[in-house]
């Protein structure tokens, strides 16, 4: 494959090859149902689910993800292995997503196996947010980024402000931090940007910067306005909303 289909990324101070040919499909849906996941979706999404929330690493197997995955859709899980197989090797290991956490000895089975032992796997800080855009992880998604952003070392002022500022959203409007975040994955997932980890400001404005315009005028507008005409602002958006 030619050199331009890659481009570097880095977690956890190794440097790999983000393979940009592999299709993140988290957002994928049917061309006659855009309100209606794709298979692969699903997959991805629920894959990526089970190792943000699972800390047993017993549990973080290929095979026990795809027990997960099977039951919580109602089907074998060995009808969904080799998918899940293709998801991890394919699509989520190349794109930095997920990384080998490790390996568990096997008791059983030949003998190289048992040597070798079989992987398990952990999200990588891409991952991280990745997961924080899953509207099926609820409230979780909150409790993940402020995770993500507590163990986020700014390299100036301006990603100190995106921090903090971030960190206070989330404890004031939650809502409006997940849309954004959930933006600025989506535009990951379709090329629009390279990588998404860490965070900057930069990166974040370069997908934003027409996506929220109509809050920045409100907000704008309403520091304008009397008294009186802010508490008639607040009663319309209690009653549409």
């Amino acid at each position: 494959m030619s050199k331009e289909n890659f481009s570097l990324i880095t977690y956890d101070k190794h440097v790999v090859l983000k393979n940009k040919s592999s299709h993140i499909a988290i957002f994928d849906t049917f061309k006659t149902k855009n309100n209606k996941f794709t298979g692969e979706a699903k997959r991805q999404r629920g894959i990526i689910s089970h190792l943000v929330l699972e800390k047993n690493p017993e549990l973080r197997t290929r095979t026990s993800i795809a027990h997960a995955i099977a039951k919580n859709n109602g089907m074998l899980w060995q009808n969904i292995y080799s998918a899940i197989f293709k998801d991890l090797n394919e699509v989520l290991i190349p794109s930095g997503l997920v990384k080998e956490g490790g390996r568990l000895p096997l008791r059983r089975g030949p003998k190289a196996l048992q040597l070798e032992g079989i992987p398990f796997y952990e999200l990588t800080e891409t991952g991280v947010l990745v997961a924080s855009s899953i509207v099926e992880l609820g409230s979780s998604r909150t409790k993940i980024l402020e995770t993500y952003f507590n163990n986020l070392n700014g390299n100036s002022s301006v990603d100190d402000l995106l921090k903090k500022s971030i960190l206070l959203l989330l404890q004031t409007i939650p809502s409006f931090v997940l849309k954004i975040i959930n933006a600025y994955v989506y535009a990951y997932s379709v090329n629009k940007i390279d990588n998404i980890h860490p965070i900057t400001l930069d990166k974040l404005c370069s997908v934003l910067r027409d996506q929220i315009s109509i809050e920045r005028e409100f907000i704008e507008t309403y520091d304008t306005l009397f008294q009186h005409q802010k508490i008639l602002l607040k009663d319309f958006i209690k009653i549409v909303s």
